[in-house]
């Protein structure tokens, strides 16, 4: 600007003037402080101020970023910020927008880190029952990593020594900054979604828990996990851990590391396929020498066909004789058989067994009338004695010797004196017919015979 201008500028322009130079001054940057006046309203943004012993700064991280933190800062906690450099115009406040925040510090850094471990560890992120299984022989290898840096070449390196027709397919990221997790997971999605690849190396070589950090976040982690490829984590030593490394399907120890698990050893391939050649020789060598013995026996064996045929007549003149005999004795056999035969039914002919069966048919019609005969006798004899017995004890019979029977006017038998009174009509029948008496009095008694 011309300070020599006499033109006069509004509070907007100056502060919109000192924002564009602040933030074109300034790429992005990292500062390290401590928080204060930290505020989560609820639109999800993060307002707070970053101090030290001697000055302080407002910081601003909008929703989009700040649900990516993979920990919960709090009041007082020492972060590193990677932001831009602003200036807010309502206010004219000097400010820094912030686009990812770590626990500044080792020893925060690490309590982060052990913090994220647990929460993902109840998640089952760590499962060993999740994992999927590595080739044995992959087609192609993916390696997600930096174009620029020492893993892409460690891993080339031992691939062309171990197997160097093995297809390699690189999908570069950065693996150290702001933009390293977001890259990461991009890079992720790519190879899932070309398909090419049978297995996926992540990873970088060695540096500071802070230079690992973004093998750390939690969309790492994710994408790791939600990947349909199986993915080989390989971050820095093999002493350094990062969540990477306990998501994944498989942990290598170094980048290095990594390429000899998933490659195949062409020298071994080659000492194998020699033995295989070898023994393929011998299992060949020994079939021809069994095939040309039993050649030699099937010459020995082997006959003029003249000498087949006159074996064959003969065996089969033997087979005729043979045969001529069975069926002479065969039809012997047959022969008498016929002849019993004939014999049982010449016995059982009807013609010869009639007049036996006549006489014994007059027989029984004899027996028969002999027994109806003194059976009715019987009955008629027992039909006598069982009249003379009822007649016995019939009241008809009783009234033939001279007795009569009582009856009231109901036609009821009088059997006691007290049954009637004076002047009553009874009945008083005879064998031969009824009287009827008229009762003057009855007299009662103790005891009565005759």
């Amino acid at each position: 600007m011309n300070n020599q201008s006499n033109t006069a500028l509004s509070v907007s322009q100056l502060n919109r003037e000192a924002r564009r130079l602040l933030e074109h001054s300034f790429s992005i940057i990292r500062v390290e402080g401590e928080l204060s006046n930290f505020a989560r309203p609820a639109s999800g943004h993060w307002y707070f101020t970053l101090k030290d012993s001697q000055a302080q700064v407002r910081c601003a991280m909008f929703k989009n970023r700040s649900q990516l933190i993979g920990f919960r800062p709090k009041e007082g906690d020492q972060v590193i910020v990677t932001a831009k450099v602003s200036l807010y115009e309502g206010r004219g406040d000097f400010q820094l927008i912030c686009e990812q925040m770590m626990p500044g510090g080792e020893g925060q850094l690490q309590k982060a880190f052990e913090t994220l471990k647990l929460e993902l560890s109840a998640r089952g992120l760590f499962a060993e029952e999740r994992k999927k299984p590595l080739p044995a022989h992959p087609r192609c290898i993916g390696v997600i990593t930096s174009a620029s840096g020492a893993a892409i070449h460690d891993i080339l390196h031992v691939l062309n020594r171990r197997f160097p027709g093995l297809p390699v397919n690189l999908y570069p990221a950065a693996v150290q900054g702001a933009e390293a997790a977001d890259q990461l997971v991009k890079a992720l999605a790519l190879a899932n979604r070309h398909d090419e690849c049978d297995v996926l190396i992540i990873g970088r070589g060695g540096g500071s828990l802070e230079d690992l950090w973004p093998f750390n976040e939690v969309r790492v982690a994710e994408a790791i996990v939600a990947s349909n490829i199986p993915v080989v984590s390989a971050v820095g030593h093999e002493t350094d851990t990062t969540i990477s490394d306990l998501v994944a399907d498989y942990r290598a120890p170094t980048p290095s590391a990594a390429a000899e698990i998933l490659s195949p050893d062409q020298t071994l391939l080659r000492q194998r396929l020699q033995q295989t050649a070898a023994t393929l020789q011998w299992h060949l060598s020994r079939t021809l020498q069994q095939s040309k013995l039993q050649l030699q026996n099937y010459r020995k064996r082997l006959r003029h066909p003249g000498e087949r045929l006159q074996d064959q007549y003969q065996r089969l003149d033997r087979l005729e004789i043979q045969l001529s005999k069975q069926l002479s004795s065969r039809l012997q056999q047959e022969e008498q058989r016929l002849n019993g035969y004939s014999r049982r039914l010449l016995r059982r002919n009807p013609a010869q067994q009639l007049p036996e069966w006549q006489q014994q048919l007059q027989q029984l019609q004899q027996h028969l009338v002999l027994r109806m005969h003194r059976s009715l006798v019987a009955q008629q004899t027992q039909l006598k004695q069982a009249a003379l017995r009822l007649n016995a004890v019939s009241p008809l019979a009783t009234l033939e010797r001279g007795f009569s029977l009582l009856l009231d006017q109901d036609e009821q038998i009088i059997r006691h004196c007290n049954q009637v009174k004076p002047e009553d009509l009874i009945t008083a029948r005879l064998q031969d017919g009824d009287i009827i008496c008229r009762v003057i009095e009855h007299k009662p008694s103790e005891s009565h015979s005759l």
